[in-house]
């Protein structure tokens, strides 16, 4: 399949970008979308459909990205399933955990956004000292958890940013300087294979 990069002008013009999305649809059949969906618990959005706008929002709202899909995935399978149709079908594959990257690299122009923005479980061990944290949630959610056992890790500073973004850039907040880093506490990182 062909990819396309458009970018349209902050005038509010998105004709091009509309016309884009369109042919990026024409070439995904509606066989291989109903496919897809029909292996997930999450949502697929496409272009036009209720929800999709909103999917595609991220922080930096100078980020005017439109994917052919949204994947808002509802665990490892579905992530899994994402990974492999990409890969099956030549896409690009962005993924959004807290969708906090100023460079909005969690989206991208016609290929398939997994958003893992949904999955944000965070639970705490507070014996072993450790978190478990699925990769959509953000410090806002890790701190309710963790504050609830009188605990804290170095994570960063504003609630909002997500805890897996955050931490695969090394992450650095209030207490960082007396505790290290994130990815100095991180004890592990599962990665679906697809």
């Amino acid at each position: 399949m062909p990819f396309f990069v458009a970018r349209s002008r902050r005038d509010g013009r998105t004709r091009i970008r509309d016309s884009v999305a369109r042919c990026i649809m024409a070439d995904l059949s509606s066989e291989l979308v109903n496919g897809l969906k029909s292996k997930l618990r999450g949502q697929v959005l496409q272009p036009g459909e209720a929800g999709y706008e909103e999917a595609r929002q991220v922080w930096n709202a100078m980020i005017d990205r439109r994917p052919a899909l949204i994947v808002k995935s509802a665990g490892t399978a579905d992530v899994i399933d994402t990974i492999v149709f990409a890969r099956d079908n030549g896409m690009l594959l962005s993924v959004r955990a807290g969708g906090h990257n100023i460079g909005g690299l969690a989206l991208c122009d016609g290929g398939v956004t997994l958003d893992l923005s949904g999955m944000k479980s965070v639970r705490i061990d507070p014996t072993a000292l450790r978190a478990y944290v699925e990769p959509g949630a953000t410090l806002g959610d890790f701190d309710h958890e963790a504050q609830a056992f009188g605990l804290a890790t170095p994570l960063g500073i504003n609630s909002t940013t997500g805890v897996a973004g955050l931490t695969l850039g090394g992450g650095f907040g209030w207490i960082s300087r007396k505790y290290g880093t994130t990815v100095d506490k991180t004890v592990s990182t599962p990665c679906p294979m697809s």
